[in-house]
């Protein structure tokens, strides 16, 4: 009871049940990921599917790899574009509505939304290694992969100085300012470093074919106006003071 479909709509019966793209983690949900392994992999299963896929097709990769490929831009998404940029706005007072708070509250607040960020983002690289584990595809051949593990590193050095500055007992005491410092100006640049990866990612022809003209624009604009108002605030918060010092 199979029906003949068209590779290219990536279909696939799993003891009955059809599975297509994001549907399988669905249906992961509810059954033993072992059952659908072995169903999948039984010989009924591809006697039946020889005559849908080509011989050296492995329907367990196909129907896998799309759904673990789709939580990478998700995660990331959240990561940048709600945790990160939150978590830095947090100290604005234009663009915050936790203005009111007071310095203690704004640090809490921040270093717990880029803890998040930290952990969602952790989450999205994880789906994009297996993903590409998976479809047996390379790492690191796009510009958006390259720059993305450099802005994995980047954020990692801002973790650990932001750990110095929650607990300054660490440093010393005369190199908190100028730890502050640094660690708004190098922050300004990983978080710059993920914006611009995320656009990369914007331009890669799988988003392009995924959203239409308008959408995309406004998916660019998404991510350049809150990286352009916190370019304004840590420049006036910081490298501006620092002008007037020296």
């Amino acid at each position: 009871n199979i029906r003949r479909l068209p590779v290219s709509l990536g279909c696939i019966w799993c003891q009955g049940v059809e599975v297509t793209g994001l549907h399988f983690f669905s249906l992961a949900m509810e059954m033993p990921i072992a059952s659908i392994i072995q169903g999948v992999r039984s010989n009924a299963f591809y006697g039946a599917s020889s005559k849908i896929f080509p011989q050296n097709v492995d329907p367990l990769k196909m129907c896998s790899f799309p759904g673990r490929f789709s939580w990478h831009p998700a995660c990331m998404s959240v990561a940048v574009c709600f945790c990160m940029t939150e978590a830095i706005l947090t100290f604005s007072k234009d663009s915050s509505p936790f203005f009111c708070c007071s310095v203690t509250a704004k640090v809490r607040l921040h270093w717990i939304m880029q803890v998040l960020a930290t952990i969602i983002g952790s989450i999205g690289l994880v789906f994009i290694v297996s993903s590409k584990n998976i479809s047996e595809s390379p790492h690191l051949t796009s510009w958006h992969s390259i720059l993305g593990i450099g802005t994995v590193i980047a954020v990692g050095g801002q973790l650990l100085c932001g750990l110095c500055l929650l607990f300054p007992k660490l440093i010393n005491t005369y190199s908190v300012a100028r730890l502050r410092l640094y660690h708004a100006t190098c922050g300004l640049l990983a978080y710059l470093m993920a914006v611009a990866t995320a656009m990369l990612g914007l331009c890669s022809d799988w988003f392009k074919a995924q959203v239409n003209t308008v959408v995309w624009y406004l998916c660019v604009i998404t991510l350049l106006i809150p990286a352009l108002v916190i370019m304004n605030q840590v420049n006036s918060g910081y490298l501006s003071k620092k002008k007037i010092e020296v």
